[in-house]
């Protein structure tokens, strides 16, 4: 319908200028929130390896600070809960993080292990190693292990099981054991290098060495005793 030459009902036609400044706004939307995604991410991490570096050998997790922490990571004290509930799920980021870098260490370990090396010898270095670089992340899963906080001992054993669990998982593959036998080394040998760990904490090189060695020894009688059970059992069923 015409009124006057002009349609009269029509929709006024955006054109193609329209869509391309509301394609524009929706891409810098985009952006803007990808930058502040990044940005939020850098500042929890931040807070996170600002936790770490303040724990050594006469402070414990629970000696900190929501301040000093904030503090550490150039922000605001009213900043930290934009990233944590609290200091308790920061502490139990802090285990998350210890045990998955371990973890991810002694994963390599077993890699290298498949090119060439001993089994034990290879991850008794490694984990002597990374005691040695993370003192803190260790200390930070040694005390909380037997600490006050229900949940920092629940995140702490849960840690460790994931490490045997990884554990048996190789083993099971490579002696062709029983799982619950599997199960059985790997949590023996998982206590005695974390026990080695805790002690290596205060030693001097040398007695790291030697504490190395005999870590490595020990271990290698659980493994014969392992491999003797495991002939035992093959014979008895031929």
């Amino acid at each position: 319908m015409r009124v006057n030459g002009k349609k009269v009902g029509d929709k006024p036609d955006p054109g193609p200028a329209f869509g391309l400044s509301s394609g524009l706004a929706n891409l810098k939307v985009t952006v803007f929130v990808g930058i502040r995604a990044q940005q939020k991410e850098k500042t929890r991490r931040t807070l996170i390896e600002a936790a770490f570096s303040q724990l050594c050998a006469n402070r414990s997790f629970s000696n900190l600070s929501l301040r000093e922490v904030a503090r550490e990571a150039g922000i605001a004290p009213t900043s930290f809960y934009r990233h944590f509930r609290d200091m308790e799920e920061l502490g139990l980021t802090l285990v998350d993080e210890g045990g998955l870098t371990l973890r991810q260490l002694m994963r390599q370990a077993r890699q290298r292990i498949a090119g060439g090396g001993s089994v034990i010898s290879t991850s008794v270095q490694t984990f002597m190693e990374f005691v040695e670089n993370n003192p803190n992340i260790f200390r930070l899963l040694l005390r909380e292990r037997s600490g006050t906080s229900a949940a920092f001992r629940q995140a702490v054993a849960r840690e460790i099981q994931h490490f045997i669990a990884e554990l048996t998982d190789y083993l099971e593959a490579t002696t062709q054991a029983p799982r619950e036998e599997a199960y059985i080394q790997a949590e023996a040998m998982v206590t005695i290098v974390f026990s080695a760990g805790a002690d290596a904490l205060d030693m001097t090189p040398e007695e790291r060495k030697a504490l190395s060695e005999r870590t490595i020894s020990q271990l290698r009688m659980i493994a014969m005793g392992a491999e003797v059970q495991n002939r035992k059992r093959h014979e008895s069923l031929t």
